[in-house]
């Protein structure tokens, strides 16, 4: 019976050992759509960041590098004789390359309190479109500032009007400029948007419309054959990107005429879902001065806005001499919703010592002669600023209630590894438990083996 008990132990130490050579490395980070789980191959990348003013107009310049440019988001196809939306992939990147690459950027002037130090983090409220668990909604849920709730930790409880009038007046909001290669690129537009209670746009009207006629099942414009040359795109040539910056491959006032349903279409015409429009309003501040272009790897974007729009309950206003605080967040490799990446929040001077200063020129062009800052930007994973800020969830809750800022603790680089431990924390915590167990099991297997030959020894 020894000799059984002694062959027991050792088989399964063995085993045990041989379980833990094999699922070395394998690690618990998988990809899984339904849960809203997608990990980039690349955590890190670039932004290169410029910015300039004069008496009138303040500049600002971005870089990024983008293996391909994505310059279509959703488009209208024709199969089957019917007309047909398809669009890229709502979790991680798109084979198709439906999803436009973007660039955005948060501003403010000191107004909100902690953004300073934490930047976008303050943004993610609980409960966010994307995040695991979350039901699907017609309305997407979208950034908000903690403020604007009774609960910041709870989506549903915005604050009465009257209370979000008074924050707004005080301030407390968060300019949000954005540029998309697709919806506002091609007609050299950016566009002027905000986050208080909810992210959005400015007053007015954004840079383009959705070509849909829903009455009919069909588009309400298709391209010009006298400016574009045909009625239709391809869409093999669309998903392969097989079009050059100067050729028509958007709708807009001077590219497109009226549909017509009579035309002799074919399989896999392609018309884009979105109109190009001026813009209106408030919502029209931010603009380029021409066209952005994808070249050499390399996106390279300029917005430019008044230094004072007169709209000061959308937009931060900027003075000579000023001090502010920015936040940027890049969309590649055809990504959209929060599978970007963001930056740690950036001081902005304008005559003043900052880590971005802005240089002051005359005339109506920068000479962008000051040289990039480059910054670090990371994948973001599921973190919430109430998870951040709850010690249950995070050691580092002190720290947020010290006001130490998160530059201080944390690199990009980490907070990236982060923001996917978050992404796995149950996962995670069972690997751990099992790895105890199998650690507890090796030692008693280990004492019963020692004993079993100790006493035969003695025996």
């Amino acid at each position: 019976m020894r000799n059984f008990y002694m062959a027991a132990s050792v088989a399964v130490f063995g085993g045990l050992l041989v379980l833990g050579w094999a699922t070395h490395g394998t690690g618990v980070i998988q990809n899984d759509p339904e849960r809203s789980i997608s990990i980039p191959d690349e955590l890190t990348t670039k932004l290169q960041v410029m910015a300039s003013y004069n008496g009138e107009d303040i500049f600002f310049r971005y870089r990024w590098p983008v293996d391909r440019p994505s310059i279509f988001h959703d488009v209208l196809v024709y199969r089957n004789g019917e007309w047909v939306r398809e669009k890229g992939e709502e979790v991680g990147p798109s084979e198709n390359f439906l999803n436009e690459d973007r660039v955005s950027m948060m501003i403010d002037d000191g107004s909100v309190p902690l953004f300073s130090r934490y930047g976008g983090y303050i943004t993610i409220g609980e409960g966010l479109t994307t995040f695991t668990g979350v039901p699907e909604t017609d309305e997407e849920r979208t950034k908000y500032l903690p403020a604007t709730r009774t609960n910041p930790g709870d989506f549903e409880t915005t604050r009465p009007e009257s209370d979000l009038d008074t924050l707004r007046e005080a301030g407390y909001f968060i300019d949000l400029w954005q540029w998309r290669s697709s919806r506002s690129n091609p007609i050299g537009l950016g566009d002027d948007g905000l986050v208080a209670e909810e992210r959005g746009g400015d007053e007015g009207r954004g840079p383009y419309s959705t070509n849909w006629n829903k009455a009919l099942n069909q588009p309400k414009f298709m391209f010009n054959p006298e400016v574009a040359g045909t009625t239709a795109l391809n869409y093999d040539d669309v998903i392969a990107g097989n079009f050059s910056f100067d050729d028509i491959y958007y709708l807009s006032a001077e590219t497109a005429i009226p549909f017509d349903p009579n035309l002799n279409w074919q399989e896999g015409d392609t018309i884009p879902r979105r109109m190009l429009r001026s813009e209106e309003g408030s919502r029209g501040d931010v603009v380029q001065p021409g066209p952005a272009r994808w070249e050499d790897g390399y996106w390279d974007v300029t917005l430019i806005r008044k230094l004072d729009t007169g709209n000061p309950l959308d937009d931060k206003i900027f003075n000579d001499g000023g001090s502010y605080d920015l936040a940027f967040a890049v969309f590649r490799n055809a990504s959209t919703m929060r599978w970007h990446y963001i930056s740690l929040p950036v001081s902005l001077g304008l005559g003043q010592e900052a880590q971005l200063e802005a240089q002051k020129f005359t005339g109506s062009t920068p000479p962008w002669d000051q040289g990039w800052t480059e910054l670090e930007m990371f994948y973001p994973g599921q973190v919430s600023w109430p998870m951040l800020t709850n010690p249950a969830l995070h050691p580092g809750a002190d720290k947020i209630a010290e006001r130490v800022p998160v530059e201080a603790r944390h690199n990009p680089r980490q907070l990236a590894l982060y923001g996917v431990e978050v992404e796995f924390r149950d996962q995670i915590r069972l690997q751990w438990m099992l790895t105890l167990l199998a650690s507890l099991s090796l030692i008693i297997g280990l004492g019963i083996s020692i004993n079993l030959l100790m006493t035969r020894k003695e025996a």
